[in-house]
């Protein structure tokens, strides 16, 4: 039978797995802290208004908006968990119980899992839009509502799984270096599933940006070229680009680490970056509110208005702008640029 040591103190998992516990505060400890406690709070104020402009502007009540509402909800979770790990790390970390230790991962967890897996939704629900040459999707609420029910479940069950048993409290040979009370084997799970999402990810995009280009392509030789949907390819180009790439940067580092450190790579020094990977992790948060709300021009007038600032008038109503979407313009396809 085997022994468990649910009794013992996070010092000892640590000492087990020779991950160094400080018990002072110092430079390499405050550097990581400070940078998380500001990243935090700008993705903080920036989410709120992300979800704050879509509750108030009845033009945002279409099921894309709400998936980015919901994004915007799973990035302040996040931004929340973060700033939970900054005040319980460094030297508070020896003081936790396990419980607390748990309770931190798992925010951190859920709140993670849940923004990737809203960019994968987000992703699948314009594939369907763009594909079906509409302005918005055709999903009902309770549809959508069953969407994000869903997208919260799996989060919460991949965030809380370590903490019901599979952990190595009672393996300590199992136990990760990085996260010293989990499995390696979890880390192992956690990391390919996400790297799994991305690979889905960009098979949609990719997908998106060849059927737009070759439609276009036929349109042109049938009815000509028209300036717009120049554009259009180009904006879609450019938001494709930046949606991969802001992915692929801030989260492969942190999944090749956690995978590295899952398999059991002993030559591998994933301690020296952990802290930096996880806050590049977190940067994804405030990219996720920059790229798919202030690419919209109404996105922006409504954040203006929130804040009290000056805003354009177009035409007879203040926040009239083109039409946005997959649709016909003067006889032509086109798409939304804020895929």
């Amino acid at each position: 039978m085997r022994q468990c040591f649910y009794n013992e103190s996070v010092g000892f998992f640590y000492n087990n797995s020779r991950k160094e516990l400080s018990a002072h505060w110092r430079p390499k400890d405050v550097l990581p802290v400070a940078l998380g406690l500001a990243l935090s709070a700008v993705v903080l104020l920036t989410n709120l208004l992300v979800i704050a402009a879509v509750a108030t502007n009845r033009r945002f009540h279409y099921p894309i908006y709400y998936l980015l509402a919901n994004l915007a909800a799973a990035d302040l979770f996040a931004g929340v968990a973060y700033m939970f790990l900054m005040f319980h790390t460094g030297p508070r970390t020896a003081r936790l119980s396990l419980r607390t230790w748990f309770v931190r991962q798992s925010l951190l967890d859920t709140s993670l899992t849940a923004s990737v897996v809203n960019l994968l939704a987000i992703a699948v629900e314009r594939h369907r839009t763009v594909l079906a040459m509409r302005l918005h999707s055709e999903m009902s609420a309770q549809r959508v509502l069953g969407l994000i029910s869903a997208i919260w479940a799996a989060a919460l069950l991949l965030g809380l799984i370590p903490s019901y048993g599979w952990h190595c409290l009672c393996s300590l040979e199992s136990c990760s270096r990085m996260a010293p009370l989990y499995s390696r084997s979890y880390l192992t799970f956690w990391a390919v599933s996400n790297l799994a999402v991305f690979l889905v990810m960009v098979l949609v995009y990719g997908h998106i940006f060849v059927y737009v280009r070759r439609r276009m392509a036929r349109m042109a030789r049938h009815t000509g070229a028209h300036p717009r949907h120049r554009d259009t390819v180009m904006a879609l180009v450019k938001t494709v680009t930046i949606v991969l790439g802001a992915f692929v940067v801030c989260w492969t580092p942190g999944q090749v680490l956690l995978l590295l450190d899952g398999l059991g790579c002993q030559s591998c020094d994933v301690l020296a970056v952990e802290k930096y990977v996880l806050l590049l992790a977190e940067v994804n948060s405030l990219i996720n509110a920059l790229v798919y709300s202030c690419r919209d021009s109404e996105m922006r007038s409504t954040f203006r208005r929130l804040l009290c600032l000056p805003c354009p008038r177009n035409g007879n109503s203040k926040y009239s702008v083109p039409d946005r979407g997959v649709g016909a313009h003067n006889g032509h396809f086109t798409v939304d640029s804020s895929i």
